[in-house]
């Protein structure tokens, strides 16, 4: 099982990182809120323990950026022990609270607890709409019956592999693993381009232009990947209602 522990004392994170993997743990770790949130991008952990107090981007923001896109659980261990900060982490999406300092047996058994609600199915799925096929595991694309696909010549069932660029996979898969839920702008680009292009909102454009011309049946008439007119963008399944008058082309 993989952890991934955020915090900005390295004593911390080195003592963690030998306890937990000593008792089995594959540990990855991050000091600043930004490398937080590219390292569950890249390593999609089994869960998140996050210290309040990060440089760059606070944890408040970390779990706000986490939940636009994951339901991965997050264990906050901080040294702010007031009710107000357990309530406002709680709120902003965290799954529990551990206060420093700590006893370890405590800290294994939180995570043993966050970790037992994992669904088994939630491992790398692989996620279908229209004609095209998600590989989460393969990193990979598949499209059947498209002209603008490409045949690398590893068919995959008569399907051929769609080429998405590394910054078009990570907007696709953001948007595939929010669950049909609305990711803003602002958490989009922090993700992707990080804090400081939060509001250069012309790359979003001009990628999921690009994303629409290479999944959708009908790139000018999105029907998966949506823009919510003001708000930022959504993935809608097959069967799930469309998003309304707010839809539309950015």
């Amino acid at each position: 099982m993989k952890l991934l522990i955020a915090d900005d004392d390295p004593q911390i994170l080195r003592a963690l990182k030998v306890t937990l993997g000593a008792r089995g743990y594959t540990i990855v770790t991050a000091g600043t809120g930004v490398e937080a949130l590219d390292q569950a991008m890249a390593q999609h952990p089994d869960l998140i323990m996050l210290d309040l107090g990060m440089p760059q981007l606070d944890g408040i923001e970390v779990i706000q950026g986490l939940r636009g896109w994951t339901q991965v659980p997050i264990l906050v261990v901080s040294g702010r022990s007031g009710a107000a900060d357990k309530v406002d982490a709680l709120d902003a999406g965290a799954d529990d609270y551990v206060t420093k300092p700590f006893s370890m047996e405590e800290l294994l058994a939180r995570i043993r607890a966050l970790t037992r609600r994992l669904p088994a199915e939630e491992a790398e799925p692989t996620i279908s709409f229209a004609n095209v096929s998600v590989d989460f595991a393969a990193k990979q694309v598949w499209r059947t019956g498209s002209a603008g696909a490409v045949n690398d010549g590893a068919a995959n069932d008569g399907a051929v592999s769609v080429r998405l660029t590394p910054t078009e996979w990570r907007i696709l898969e953001i948007l595939l693993r929010s669950g049909g839920r609305l990711i803003t702008r602002e958490a989009l680009l922090t993700e992707v381009w990080g804090p400081h292009h939060s509001t250069d909102t012309g790359y979003l454009r001009l990628y999921f232009a690009q994303l629409r011309k290479k999944l959708e049946p009908e790139p000018s008439r999105p029907r998966y990947l949506v823009t919510v007119l003001g708000m930022g963008y959504r993935y809608i399944a097959d069967g799930a209602a469309q998003a309304g008058d707010t839809t539309r082309l950015p």
